[in-house]
């Protein structure tokens, strides 16, 4: 049959008559082809009416004649074997019961078994029933295990016309529901136009009655061939139990026939049940035979029987079984082929769907191959169209590919398949998934059945390597997604639109192409506008219907889609982009153009002779080629810069080996419609073709060659745009081969579409990639071709460069354009001090510039600080500074007027008035040991005082006191040693501090000195009170020997110095001792200590602490008044010692000692020496005064002799006198030295004296107690001034800070805290205080907090160096940013610091002038000459 195909096709080229074919084919007709053709001797007309009913049955037979047992009407079983010799028709109302083994046959070819009962029809297990047609209708029917229907090979004679037997003698299989395999080889023709017997029965595949055809035979006189299938109708009213085998299998041919093609088999009832085998399919042979046809009319199949209609095998092609019968299931309408996994290239023929009702699903399966032959078709179903496991589907016939076809359905689903179209194809689906499968649309043989449409309208995707191809144009439509998911997916022609899809998904490794690649070998391939020097009006004003259009110069076109993501690739030679919204390029993805622009064009280079040539031109010139000695030109520039469209150029000749060819075009947007946004991550390419040493079609390129391809064109119309720094947009030119020259750069043009401006304005690109239009290098001597054009639209004001980005800070733009020198600098003289230029979105579009403060600290217009603000406001630096002195000096004098009307009268100086009858002189120190003595003398404490025992210890929280057990030896008379050490540890316990209240004093002591110290204060005043009570009330005096003293609790009384450092217990007497030597008299007590009080530090100054009892005791040798005067004398020189310096400052109260003191006491038998009392063991140091005897009796001035003195003074200054003295004075000491406990200090010794340096050393330097002054009021006028000074001081300083941060200004107020505010509230405090003792005391609090907030000046100072470094750097930043100098200068930060310190220095000086004067209102206290103090 197939070798007389191309016989039929030649003649009937003169029988096909249509306007719309080519004259070569216009005789052709398949309507009107004689039947006695070959191709299409079957039914390839329209169908026609189904077949007619049986022919009448012969007359029906009883169960006897079937040797049975019972009646046909009622029961008839069948228990023995039966040979028909001639058909057989059996009739009745019962039941049929093939018993078990029963064998019923009809040797005969196409002999008839015919069964019609209303009953039951059981075939035991293992019943056979052989026959060439088997017709069964009955109320129930039922196959048991074992049982078989079998027709195989029983065929009699197929329908006429039918084609199904091949009448060559090459061994083809039949034909029945698929054609017949043929193992004929024949090179000038494809697999699939050989087949042996041909399809037939079509229209009746719903209720197949068709026998299957017999094989060919390998020879014309022997018939080898294997016989046909038979038929078999098995029709039951209710249920089918379908546990055996219904068999229609085409006969096998052998080695030297073809198979015969499969039968028919139709089953119809309500109810189907049972898992046999129901099978049509073709016989084996030398070609196997095609399948039968089976149909199934089932309402309920609860089981899955196994079906099969595949081809059979061929012995002589292995690989080319006969090709697969139909499947069809009546109740969900759909049809199957399938092929059982054996390979062929034999098809099944699908001639015409019906139209009314359609199909369901259609599925070819299992390497099934299938075509629709007829031109013109339709192929339509409503739900799938399934193709899976290498099967195939093809449209039209490989020759005649000038018709198109129609594919319809829900779904096209195709996995490891193909479908090939040879002609156009529309297609309408809603999903079509494709995996690992091809759709190949061989288009090019016709112009006019050139255009595929492929409308899916919900998804499409490609996965697995999927392939679309065409070979001419194709549409793809939908409305959902289309979905490239990765390597080998591929949808390319020579003209590709997709459009109306709402997202489109380019994966990794997947491409879309058009055109294809040696596009110009095809006769669709797409003529570019190489020639032209003009732009396509289509390129810039494209047509909205995105209909495939071949005369449009787009060769790939993505239209109405949203978004687009590419990560594979996406080729072109014109690639357009139109009503897109969104298009992101990831890093693995490229839309490119590359060297598929022209291979000649407007600019294309110069060849020479030799066939080395210069480089193409196209934004830049090509670069020349070096020959014979000279430079060639190369090809020149063309197109427009402000808005390109032109292809790149290439070498020149495209005939040559190694020809190079430009850039293409790619347009994203149009000027109508621009794309929303870009990103781009990964490339974006339209670059000229490279000349290199590589073999192309076969033939190895030397080096000498052309130049390269110029660059293509990149054409973006966008709202925005974001280049990643992985992106690259080039149009750069080619390389050209050695010598010749390298193409000139293309041309990238970014054109803005609704641009906005001022405070609508956003910045339209992010440009972090590379963007390159550069030349192509020339290789050797060649020159390397020009760089072409980047450009952008014109921006409006305020806006510059290709981007439309805001002019640089500090310019302003008020014209329209690109370019960057239209961005003006703005004016400097309109730019204030600390003011820098600010970005205003939009752009600056005139004068003034925008500007802006450096910080929200300084205040606008003019950037001054707050303080400057102030300044500015009362006129300036030298108005501000001599209103702010004014105003100081007049609130001074106020403050001063106030202070004198408020406590003037106990600030006055001069003496005190004595009281009436009093002989006291009050002109002293204001100082405690000095009020105790004023108080009313209590005569009989000081008769019955025994001694005074010091606690050691200063009475701090690291030092408390603490007494010394074993009591003295002046006591110990008087009191019970042991009880007396109970008495220490209890005193000791109580007079100790806990650990929290020292943590307390350390805390406060590093963030607020003067509050330490008043913490320390009010612990100490609470020791002492608690011990004060403890030994009062609460101790039971039981350490004492007088009963009267522990009876009235009078024995012991604990007191303490002012300042509450020094404390001491006093001993006294009960009355009951009986004792004449208790109390001892003074003399007796000599040597006598008396312990200083204070430590010598600023607050606490050393003082001599002198009560009513010490001044009673001394009464005994020494006047009041000289003991009075003399105490107030030592503690005005006591006050000038400072803790740090000992050494110095002792010094001068040792001579004042021998000056002032001594001298008047040795008149009276008394001598005191400065002391230092032996250390505790922490090494707290106590000082004091000795009192001693004198026992030298001439030394003593008699009463009787007036000129005693005189004549003491005449003595002393003999020289034999003097020795005397410095020896007794030695001796004296030494003897002294043994009887105390520490040393006395005197003019040679004093030098060594010990002393450890502490934090607060160096302020001593700053306060200190000091001799006084006169001009109180002045003094305090001048505070006045300088704590209103301070103050004010203070808040310009705070202002200040708050222009450099509030940080800064919460630095200063926290180290240590408010320690910069609280000088002023204490100072006023001070001034305004009754009294000069409480004076006093509040102005060293005051003098504290003066000194601590220099701590807080210098955090300022720090935060302003800080500052002013900071700005310092950063001004090179803001070179428009001006100093400040006298009126406006930052470096002139230091000023205010620097100017409170030497405030607060002048304070701390005057402060100590104050309380000096306030403390000792008598100045011959400091008088040098001992007769003017002893006189005072």
């Amino acid at each position: 049959m197939a070798d007389r195909f191309p016989i039929f096709l030649y003649s009937s080229i003169f029988l096909f008559a249509s306007a719309s074919i080519p004259p070569a084919l216009s005789d052709f007709s398949i309507i009107d082809y004689g039947r006695s053709s070959k191709l299409f001797r079957a039914d390839y007309s329209p169908p026609s009416p189904p077949p007619p009913s049986p022919p009448p049955h012969p007359p029906p037979i009883s169960c006897e004649d079937l040797k049975g047992i019972g009646s046909l009407n009622t029961t008839c079983e069948l228990n023995s074997n039966l040979n028909f010799t001639d058909d057989v028709y059996i009739e009745g109302r019962g039941n049929i019961y093939v018993l078990q083994g029963v064998a019923l046959i009809c040797p005969k070819m196409g002999c008839s078994i015919a069964i019609n009962i209303t009953g039951e029809l059981t075939l035991k297990s293992n019943v056979e029933i052989v026959a060439g047609s088997v017709y069964i209708v009955a109320g129930n029917a039922s196959l048991l295990g074992g049982s078989v229907i079998n027709v195989t090979a029983r065929a009699g004679d197929p329908p006429q016309p039918a084609t199904g037997t091949p009448d060559d003698a090459q061994g083809g299989g039949g034909g029945h529901g698929g054609r017949g395999a043929s193992c004929v080889m024949d090179n000038k023709k494809l697999p699939e136009e050989i087949w042996g017997g041909d399809a037939y029965a079509w229209e009746s595949l719903d209720k197949p009655w068709s026998y299957g055809s017999k094989g060919g035979t390998t020879n014309k006189d022997e018939a080898y061939g294997g016989g046909g299938g038979g038929r078999i109708w098995l029709e039951a009213d209710d249920v089918v139990d379908m546990c055996g085998m219904l068999l229609a299998e085409g006969g096998d041919g052998g080695v030297k026939g073809g198979g015969g093609s499969g039968g028919s088999i139709f089953i119809k009832s309500k109810k189907m049940t049972g898992s046999g085998k129901v099978c049509a399919s073709g016989g084996d042979g030398f070609a196997g035979g095609g399948g039968g046809r089976v149909s199934v009319d089932v309402f309920s199949r609860h089981d899955d029987p196994i079906f099969l209609v595949h081809g059979g095998r061929s012995f002589g092609c292995p690989r080319n079984a006969g090709a697969a019968g139909t499947f069809f299931d009546a109740v969900p309408r759909r049809l199957i082929i399938n092929n059982a996994n054996m390979s062929t290239d034999t098809y099944t023929l699908l001639l015409q769907f019906p139209n009314h009702p359609l199909w369901t699903n259609v599925y070819i399966q299992n390497r099934a191959q299938a075509t629709v032959p007829l031109l013109w078709s339709r192929v339509q179903v409503r739900g799938q169209l399934s193709l899976s496991s290498g099967s195939a589907l093809s449209f039209g016939l490989v020759h005649y590919a000038f018709s198109e076809f129609e594919l319809m359905a829900e779904e096209l689903l195709m996995s490891d398949s193909i479908i090939k179209v040879y002609g156009a194809l529309r297609m309408s689906v809603k999903i079509h998934l494709m995996l690992n499968s091809k759709m190949l649309i061989a288009g090019d043989s016709d112009a006019i059945v050139a255009t595929s449409l492929l409308e899916a309208s919900n998804l499409v995707v490609l996965k697995g390597s999927s392939l679309i191809h065409s070979t001419a144009n194709l549409g793809l439509h939908g409305q959902g997604s289309l979905n490239l998911s990765g390597p080998g997916d591929v949808i390319e022609a020579q003209h590709l639109v997709l459009s109306l899809f709402y997202a489109i998904s380019v994966g990794p490794g997947s491409v879309l192409r058009g055109p294809l690649k040696n596009a110009s070998d095809s006769n669709m391939a797409p003529r570019l506008y190489c020639e032209q020097n003009y732009c396509p009006v289509e390129l810039l004003h494209p047509p909205e219907d995105c209909n495939v259009n071949a005369s449009l110069p787009f060769t790939l076109q993505i239209c109405r889609v949203e978004d687009i993501i590419v990560e594979g690739f996406v080729e072109g030679s014109v690639v357009h982009f139109h009503l897109v919204r969104t298009v992101v390029v990831k890093s693995s993805g490229s839309i490119s153009a590359s060297a598929l622009g022209c291979s000649g064009g407007l600019g294309h280079g110069e060849l020479l002779p030799n066939g080395l040539g210069s480089g193409a031109g196209h934004g830049g010139r090509g670069g020349d080629a070096y020959y014979g000695g000279a430079y060639r030109r190369g090809g020149i520039a063309y197109g427009n810069a402000e808005l390109p469209c032109e292809l790149g150029s290439g070498s020149g000749n495209k005939s040559l080996t190694g020809a190079t060819a430009g850039g293409g075009v790619i347009v994203m947007g149009s000027l109508e419609h621009s794309l929303s946004k870009l990103v781009v991550h990964g490339e974006i390419e339209a670059d000229g073709e490279s000349y290199g040493n590589y073999i192309k079609d076969g033939q190895f390129v030397s080096d000498i060659g052309p130049g390269g391809g110029s660059g293509g064109t990149i054409l973006l119309f966008l709202h925005n745009l974001v280049i990643h720094n992985t992106a690259t947009i080039s149009t750069s030119g080619g390389h050209g081969s050695p010598n010749a020259g390298g193409g000139g750069g293309g041309r990238a043009h970014f054109h803005w579409s609704d641009i906005s401006v001022g405070d609508e304005y956003l910045p339209m690109a992010i440009v972090k990639g590379t963007i390159t239009v550069r030349g192509g290098i020339g290789r050797g001597l060649g020159r390397e071709g020009g760089n072409g054009t980047l450009s952008g639209k014109a921006c409006p004001k305020g806006l510059y460069g290709i981007f439309c980005l805001e002019c640089p800070l500090g310019t302003y733009k008020n014209v329209t354009g690109s370019d960057r020198a239209l961005c003006y600098d703005c004016p400097s003289d309109q730019l204030p001090h600390r003011a820098v230029h600010i970005s205003v979105r939009g752009g600056v579009m005139e004068t003034p510039c925008p500007y802006k403060c450096i910080s929200e600290r300084y205040k606008m217009p003019h950037c001054n600080t707050a303080l400057e603000e102030l300044i500015y406001t009362f006129g300036g630096p030298w108005l501000f500074g001599f209103i702010l002195l004014s105003l100081l000096i007049l609130l001074a004098l106020v403050l001063s007027v106030a202070r004198m009307k408020f406590a003037g009268g106990d600030e006055l100086p001069g003496l005190v008035p004595n009281r009436r009858r009093s002989t006291i002189d009050r002109s002293f120190p204001f100082l405690e040991s000095l009020n105790e003595v004023l108080e009313t003398s209590r005569a009989e404490e000081s008769l019955s005082h025994v001694h005074r025992m010091y606690f050691l210890g200063a009475n701090t929280f690291g030092e408390p006191w603490h007494l010394l057990h074993s009591p003295p030896k002046e006591v110990k008379e008087i009191v019970y040693e042991d009880a007396f050490n109970i008495l220490v540890d209890e005193i000791n316990a109580l007079a100790s501090y806990q650990w929290w209240e020292g943590s307390v004093y350390g805390i406060l002591c590093c963030t607020a000195y003067p509050l330490a110290r008043s913490w320390l204060q009010w612990h100490r005043k609470e020791k002492v009170q608690q011990l004060r009570e403890y030994v009062r009330s609460e101790y039971d005096h039981a350490c004492l020997r007088s009963c009267r003293s522990r009876a009235l609790y009078e024995g012991l009384k604990v007191a303490a110095s002012s300042d509450l450092m020094l404390g001491y217990v006093d001993f006294f007497l009960g009355g009951d001792e009986k004792r004449s030597d208790l109390p001892p008299r003074l003399r007796q007590r000599f040597p006598l200590s008396l312990v200083f009080g204070g430590d010598g530090s600023y607050m606490v100054p050393f003082s001599l602490h002198s009560d009513n009892i010490l001044t009673n005791l001394m009464s005994q040798s020494l006047p009041p008044t000289i003991w009075y005067r003399l105490v107030a004398g030592l503690n005005a020189q006591l006050r000038l010692v400072r803790r740090g310096h000992l050494r110095a400052t002792f010094y001068p109260v040792i001579s004042w000692l021998e000056t002032h003191a001594n001298r008047k006491l040795r008149s009276l038998g008394v001598r005191v020496d400065l002391t230092r009392f032996q250390p505790s063991g922490s090494g707290y140091c106590q000082f004091g005064l000795v009192v001693c005897a004198i026992d030298d009796e001439n030394a003593r001035p008699s009463s009787q002799e007036p000129d005693s003195p005189l004549l003491l003074e005449k003595q002393s200054r003999l020289p034999a006198v003097r020795w005397k003295k410095a020896l007794n004075l030695v001796s004296e000491h030494a003897v002294m030295q043994k009887r105390i406990c520490g040393e006395i200090l005197h003019l040679n010794n004093v030098q060594k004296l010990g002393e450890s340096l502490t934090l607060c050393y160096p302020f001593y330097y700053i306060i200190r107690n000091i001799r006084p002054v006169c001009h109180q009021d002045l003094v305090g006028l001048i505070i006045s001034v300088l704590l209103l000074g301070d103050f004010s001081l203070v808040l310009l300083l705070l202002l200040q800070l708050y222009s450099i941060s509030m940080l800064a200004v919460f630095w200063v107020l926290s180290i240590p805290p408010l320690g910069i505010v609280l000088p002023f509230p204490t100072g006023i405090n001070a001034l305004f205080s009754h009294g000069p003792r409480r004076s006093a005391g509040l102005a060293r609090v005051y003098a504290l907090w003066n000194l601590t907030s220099v701590i807080n000046v210098v955090v300022a100072f720090v935060c302003g160096l800080v500052h002013f470094k900071t700005q310092s750097s950063g001004s090179k930043k803001h070179s428009n940013l001006q100093t400040w100098n006298i009126s406006m200068d930052e470096s002139g930060w230091w000023m205010l610091p620097c100017g409170l310190l030497i405030c607060k220095a002048l304070q701390a000086r005057l402060i100590d002038y104050h309380v000096a004067n306030l403390e000792v209102q008598d100045k011959t206290l400091y008088s040098s000459d001992p007769n003017v103090f002893w006189q005072g």
